[in-house]
């Protein structure tokens, strides 16, 4: 669902990211760990096309992030750290907004079971979003990727600011997500949530993977201490 190959990005002598390769299928959900400027948010934003790369290439069901940008969108989600949705309007007139964008008309009861999906209780339904709480808002974004039919999901820092009760709800949605063959790239610094949820955890360092972990294999504190080593 997800490739890179060779996958480069520079800023004129800085490398930001230096021959990625990375495989992620359908249903897998990769945690990528790294300290700030380790290259998480460029592999991100070059899967999304935001920005070329200056070597190799990133694919998404097989088709060239560079050469088909509109394309691999409707394949696409996104949930940045903070997620930026109309404060103005409910949480259902933000998704049947962002979901008629996409090109599906649904009806109020078929949003409100996307918004319920989501974990979003149904009281906030028809509250502006204005007064929602970071995880509520999170959640009025996998909604949107639930009724987009996104086959990908690609998360900044999801958990970044939210409570240990968010934090749980936010990993308990992202397995039902994966259970449904949805592939998910995940850029984190929480490393017992990135033990928690993910298939594999990729480790970047100044740009570079260095090293790939089956999450199966290795406890949260053993994972902590090869972190730990690694950056």
């Amino acid at each position: 669902m997800l490739e890179a190959r060779e996958l480069t990005k520079r800023y004129g002598s800085h490398t930001a990211l230096n021959k990625l390769n990375l495989c992620i299928g359908a249903g897998e959900i990769f945690a990528l760990l790294g300290q700030n400027g380790a290259g998480k948010t460029t592999t991100i934003n070059l899967f999304l096309g935001f920005i070329e790369p200056s070597g190799g290439a990133a694919f998404i069901k097989g088709i060239s992030v560079a050469e088909h940008a509109q394309e691999i969108k409707k394949y696409l989600a996104y949930i940045p750290e903070t997620v930026m949705l109309y404060p103005n309007l409910t949480g259902l007139e933000n998704l049947a907004y962002f979901s008629s964008l996409a090109g599906f008309d649904y009806s109020a009861g078929e949003l409100r079971r996307f918004l319920s999906t989501s974990g979003l209780q149904a009281q906030a339904f028809d509250q502006r979003l204005g007064g929602y709480s970071k995880g509520m808002r999170q959640k009025v974004g996998i909604a949107i990727a639930v009724a987009k039919e996104a086959k990908v999901l690609l998360l900044d820092e999801p958990t970044s600011g939210l409570d240990p009760k968010a934090s749980n709800e936010f990993s308990q949605i992202m397995q039902a997500l994966s259970a449904k063959g949805t592939a998910i790239l995940m850029a984190t610094h929480d490393i017992f949530r990135a033990k928690e949820v993910a298939t594999r955890i990729g480790i970047m360092k100044e740009g570079v993977l260095q090293a790939v972990i089956k999450a199966d294999d290795i406890s949260a504190n053993e994972l902590e201490s090869f972190y730990l080593r690694t950056v």
